[in-house]
């Protein structure tokens, strides 16, 4: 039975998950650090998701973990996700459950260990971070359709459709060739609208619509969902012109996330303005890193740690709620989170 959370959490829910052993601490660290890369990757690269990575406080590490590094997303209510996390165990896990091996002097040694997941958490990212109020917004390169065609005719219109139909045909098989995932909206019982609506609800980035004027002139209008305007296209430069459409749509997406986040990202360096700022914002500060301010903070703000970011301001100052210096190098990111 589903909670109230659909993607973010439920009762049940998949993971990608792997765990290593290594001979050594830096080994296993080289590992975790790689892992949370690759996380990072997936999210901007294909998600066109921004992300923050870093290491997550003390108070915030999994259960077991000496290291917890993370990447933090910034949905449209300006909330956090943690959008997946890579855990250095050290040798606890392996000491409590026997993991050992013969090291290079023939001695028996606890293994270093690590642990790295993704969940289908990350589909609420994807919802979340790109979502409108029409639908879904898809990043192309993980769209399952990143283009249909909508032909466009008269019911009694034979000759008409036959004309359209054979030019959709055609463009689709050349778009196809390309690699290009398109599909031809066929339903002859739906108006045009009912369907420009609903693949809109899904997300496809990209629209052409096609019908016996257009056919006429040389043109399809080509609708992204990003920007919401269509263009006439020449049917001539469709081909050569989808692949390259495809590619600003996931850097436009991307850039408008990034912008996003930016906007509603702060650094603050008194309590009062963090507790006026807390809500809509991500707000880096001077923290102590103690387990009991955090629990304050949290208390007061409804806020948590989100993680020490590998990049961002370096920290400057005392602690904004008890005046204890800064136990990390960097300000640490508070928002409020799924």
């Amino acid at each position: 039975m589903l909670r109230t959370r659909p993607f973010l959490r439920t009762t049940e829910f998949l993971w990608q998950e792997g765990h290593t052993a290594h001979a050594s601490a830096e080994e296993a660290k080289a590992e975790t650090l790689q892992m949370v890369e690759v996380y990072a990757e997936l999210a901007e690269s294909f998600g066109a998701i921004p992300v923050v990575k870093g290491e997550k406080t003390a108070g915030e590490r999994f259960a077991g973990a000496q290291i917890t590094y993370t990447i933090e997303a910034m949905m449209r209510d300006a909330k956090a996700l943690q959008a997946g996390t890579s855990h250095y165990m050290g040798e606890n896990f392996a000491r409590a459950f026997g993991i050992s091996f013969n090291d290079a002097d023939n001695v028996q040694a606890f293994a270093h260990t690590t642990s790295w997941g993704l969940s289908t958490r990350f589909i609420g990212a994807l919802i979340m971070a790109h979502g409108d109020d029409r639908g879904l917004v898809l990043p192309p390169k993980l769209a399952p359709v990143q283009v249909v065609i909508v032909p466009i005719a008269k019911r009694n219109d034979e000759a008409g459709k036959a004309k359209v139909a054979s030019e959709v045909a055609r463009l689709e098989g050349l778009l196809a060739a390309q690699g290009v995932r398109v599909t031809v909206d066929k339903r002859e019982e739906l108006s045009p609208g009912f369907k420009f609506n609903e693949w809109e609800l899904k997300g496809v980035p990209l629209r052409l619509e096609l019908g016996p004027r257009d056919l006429e002139e040389g043109v399809a209008l080509l609708f992204s969902r990003l920007g919401g305007d269509k263009e006439k296209l020449p049917l001539s430069e469709i081909p050569a012109r989808i692949p390259g459409a495809l590619e600003d749509f996931q850097t436009a997406l991307l850039g408008r996330a990034r912008a996003f986040r930016e906007a509603h990202s702060l650094r603050v360096d008194d309590y009062e303005t963090f507790k006026e700022k807390a809500e809509g914002h991500w707000l880096y500060v001077n923290h102590c890193g103690g387990a009991d301010c955090e629990a304050a903070i949290q208390e007061d703000t409804k806020t948590t740690p989100r993680c020490i970011p590998f990049e961002g301001p370096a920290a400057d100052g005392p602690c904004l709620r008890c005046g204890e210096a800064s136990a990390y190098a960097r300000r640490v990111i508070f928002a409020k989170a799924y």
